[in-house]
């Protein structure tokens, strides 16, 4: 297969300096090193953007080339990891049935007025709508280390260095034109022209929040981290549903509150990543 892969972290929020994360720029070390050591790419396969290099424009830029390439047959393997907050925003499309768009924080995110600046938010609508053009002759793989729901913190969570992936609407009445919505997959919306060639591996269920947290000493995404944990240990040769197994089996033994999330065909279950 010929390879692409667009690697996202983000720890600083430009205009949120506040609201801070530790292990995004981690996730994508600890992603490259397995994408490297075993998913058969190079260095020069994959892009990078941590921090002030991930803004929306950036990132959005970096997924439509992918995609072009992709439609030119240059590439049969995407693969697009994300590691930052997640967020909720009003929709203004009228597609979604509950009223709100799942959001991801680009280091760049502003408010404009009472509401995320579509301008510097990216909405699951957009990536649906950039990924359905795809062949489907090419395999696209999507890690979300985030979260969409500020309901799943638990009490034993502020035990240990942990915070929630998960930034509130920049408003009250924003947020509560959100807070009180039945919580969802984005895979409804990633997913709403389901192929067997879209996989989306997520970091928790829609109405939990996926971990930053410290562990062995550093800071990583709790689902990052022992998922490249678990690729590492069996050299990717188990099928995805055995290695989602084994990272939640992971979490729990650590005692997180999150359960990640596979959403794809039953075959591509029982193939190994890549």
């Amino acid at each position: 297969m010929a390879r692409k892969a667009l690697c996202v972290g983000i720890n600083h929020f430009k205009n949120y300096p506040n609201n801070g994360l530790n292990g995004c720029v981690n996730d994508v070390n600890d992603m490259v090193s397995v994408l490297t050591g075993f998913l058969g790419f190079t260095n020069a396969d994959i892009v990078m953007l941590t921090d002030a290099q991930a803004t929306k424009s950036n990132i959005m830029a970096n997924l439509t080339a992918m995609v072009n390439d992709a439609q030119a047959g240059k590439f049969d393997y995407l693969i697009f990891s994300l590691s930052s907050h997640g967020t909720q925003t009003p929709d203004t499309s009228g597609d979604e049935p509950d009223n709100y768009d799942e959001a991801f924080c680009p280091h760049d995110l502003a408010a404009a007025g009472d509401h995320w600046d579509p301008q510097h938010i990216i909405l699951d609508d957009e990536l649906h709508d950039l990924f359905v053009q795809l062949p489907k002759t090419v395999l696209l793989e999507v890690y979300l280390d985030t979260c969409h729901s500020g309901t799943g913190l638990k009490a034993i969570d502020f035990l240990f260095d942990r915070k929630p992936r998960y930034l509130p609407p920049p408003s009250l009445a924003s947020f509560d034109m959100v807070s009180e919505r039945e919580a969802r997959s984005f895979y409804q919306s990633f997913g709403k022209k389901k192929t067997k060639q879209h996989v989306l591996w997520a970091g928790c269920r829609a109405d939990q929040t996926s971990a930053d947290a410290r562990i062995g000493g550093a800071w990583h995404g709790a689902f990052t981290y022992f998922f490249c944990k678990q690729v590492r240990a069996c050299q990717n040769k188990l099928a995805r549903a055995d290695l989602l197994k084994k990272v939640r089996a992971d979490l729990k033994a650590g005692r997180y509150t999150q359960t990640p999330q596979l959403e794809c065909q039953a075959t591509t279950r029982r193939a190994k990543v890549g």
